[in-house]
């Protein structure tokens, strides 16, 4: 993976959001049987360095580099560092530009805009909102939508920070399994930290059933384990704008899951928005694909 040109970090971060995907879908059906959120993730942080440590240790133990306060310091606090140059002056950088904007735009659709249904409603699920619907007043659905948002736009802008601090990270400390594995466990201890803070009734902390006790540790080992890992990866070889740009699709991916497995409808809002997502990758893709070839000329 020395040379992985274009197409290797796209096919590896459309994975990523693939996976990324499957699992929220899974954290769903678990939160809806109101397990934990806050054990949920103190746990996945867990699973995932202990996942990660073992990896980090064998496929990196002659290339690692020395582990200076420096790189603790970005690993821990993920301070905002560094972004990706782009020239606006080329047609590669109005092109990288504007792909990422046309992405943006089609996330905040298919996020905010639903639009007339498109397909009919399942029966199952038809029934079960309507149940919740009667037991929640509208009052109290614009409370959880308020929240929801907030915690939405947190998340994101906390995201966009990891993406920039990797960057800084990738070129000090080239070791994906590793910075990941500390990312982990750090992030284990906050949010155990928290948990203990929050959530006093102990019975909570102990997963019961398969499907709880898989959903955590695939999301352990696979998506903040493995994923991360090659999100890193991506970051290093593309940097953090070109893997950001991808997230979107992780809507897409949502919105089918959403259909054929929760049995949700289909509304022009999510049809129009993943339109609007995969044009913007694609033109962000040609801007990048140019940007590569017009850089050894410049040179």
């Amino acid at each position: 993976m020395n040379s992985p040109g274009l197409w290797g970090p796209v096919v590896v971060i459309v994975a990523v959001n693939f996976v990324f995907a499957t699992v929220n879908v899974l954290i769903k059906m678990i939160l809806d049987k109101e397990v934990s959120h806050i054990i949920v993730v103190t746990n996945r942080q867990a699973i995932s360095c202990v996942f990660l440590a073992p990896l980090a240790y064998f496929c990196e133990r002659k290339s690692r580099p020395n582990l200076t306060t420096s790189i603790l310091c970005h690993l821990f606090i993920s301070s905002l560092l560094g972004l990706e140059k782009v020239n606006i002056k080329t047609d590669a950088g109005r092109a990288k530009i504007l792909g990422t904007l046309i992405c943006v735009a089609g996330a905040m659709i298919l996020t905010l805009y639903k639009g007339m249904p498109l397909t009919r409603p399942y029966r199952g699920a038809t029934a079960a909102m309507g149940n919740q619907g009667n037991m929640m007043d509208s009052t109290k659905k614009t409370k959880k939508w308020t929240i929801g948002s907030v915690f939405l736009t947190a998340s994101s802008v906390m995201l966009s920070s990891w993406f920039l601090v990797q960057g800084r990270i990738g070129k000090k400390y080239p070791c994906q399994y590793s910075s990941t594995a500390l990312m982990s466990f750090f992030a284990a201890i906050q949010s155990a930290i928290f948990s203990l803070i929050v959530e006093r009734d102990f019975s909570k902390w102990v997963l019961k059933g398969n499907l709880e006790i898989f959903t955590v540790t695939d999301a352990g080992t696979v998506a903040s384990g493995l994923c991360f890992v090659g999100m890193s990866w991506c970051v290093k070889q593309k940097g953090p704008v070109f893997t950001a740009a991808f997230n979107p699709s992780l809507q897409i991916f949502i919105a089918i899951f959403d259909f054929s497995i929760l049995h949700a409808q289909i509304y022009l809002g999510s049809v129009f928005g993943s339109v609007l997502v995969v044009i913007g990758l694609y033109v962000l893709l040609w801007g990048k694909a140019r940007s590569e070839t017009e850089q050894p000329v410049l040179n």
